[in-house]
């Protein structure tokens, strides 16, 4: 019994170490970019010595998916906690999903992902563990999106809408790296939650 006592404050460590060296490359990666964010830059950042880091992670590539598929996550659990305060159906509801989604790609965890999406194109060591990530982070996102807005796909268009409804989000995000531009986006979720409510209100053809 004691060497369970003893040992479990030593997880509970190793897991905050963890979760501070993760949060930390997000953070970098969204401030400095790729090329910027090195293994002693985020070790500085998180307040740990570079063989902490390496207990963890052993290379950088390994880092920074991590730390993206984690963000992820930690993303997907807060919209759903968020989706429960929303309205509860109809228009109002719509355009507060589509807010939600478009709000996050506009964010660090977007930014951050975005350099590292970036980097995957030349970095051939970096590529195979980031599109495995795209894939899945794809599946959950469209998986998420579907349960906030009660869509029935098998109603023909509606799963194209609802991919649509990301892939305008992702675009929306990237045109807002360089500048604001909130004022066109607002406009844009306006407009686009209404041809989206549209879409979800249509009633599936019984002769198909």
């Amino acid at each position: 019994m004691g060497v369970v006592t003893d040992r479990s404050p030593k997880q509970d460590r190793s897991r905050a170490t963890r979760m501070r060296i993760l949060e930390a490359a997000v953070e970098c990666l969204a401030e400095h970019g790729w090329s910027g964010t090195t293994v002693a830059v985020v070790c500085t950042r998180a307040g740990v010595s570079r063989g902490a880091a390496q207990h963890h992670f052993r290379t950088r590539e390994e880092l920074f998916t991590a730390a993206i598929a984690h963000m992820a996550e930690q993303w997907m659990t807060t919209v759903r906690d968020r989706a429960k305060a929303l309205p509860r159906q109809g228009p109002d509801r719509t355009y507060a999903v589509v807010d939600m989604l478009v709000a996050v790609h506009t964010g660090p965890l977007f930014r951050a992902a975005l350099h590292l999406w970036v980097a995957a194109a030349d970095e051939e060591a970096l590529r195979p563990r980031v599109g495995a990530l795209e894939s899945r982070i794809g599946r959950e996102a469209h998986r998420l999106a579907v349960e906030s807005l009660g869509a029935d796909e098998s109603v023909p268009g509606v799963r194209e809408t609802v991919q649509a409804t990301l892939d305008m989000a992702r675009g929306l995000g990237l045109a807002n790296l360089l500048s604001d531009d909130s004022a066109r986006r607002a406009r844009i979720v306006r407009q686009w939650s209404l041809v989206l409510d549209t879409v979800l209100r249509e009633e599936p053809d019984a002769g198909s």
